[in-house]
């Protein structure tokens, strides 16, 4: 649990965190949760396989899945 502005945030790791950013997309805009992926990607912060297990946890999977394709090849 990290403070974040004086607001509780629970910090579980970058795929969870890429996933995150798509489930709030509408709030945060696509073009971050895009930026967060590509970074996260080209940090090699992340795994395909963590960044596909997480975007089903969190049902953005069909959203994230043309990005995912684009950013991964």
């Amino acid at each position: 649990m990290h403070q974040i502005a004086g607001v509780p945030v629970k910090i579980y790791g970058v795929a969870k965190t890429v996933a995150d950013c798509f489930k709030f997309r509408n709030q945060i805009g696509t073009k971050t949760a895009v930026d967060a992926l590509r970074e996260a990607w080209q940090k090699q912060k992340v795994t395909t396989e963590d960044l596909y297990r997480f975007a089903r946890v969190c049902r953005v999977l069909n959203v994230m899945r043309p990005y995912l394709e684009g950013v991964l090849e």
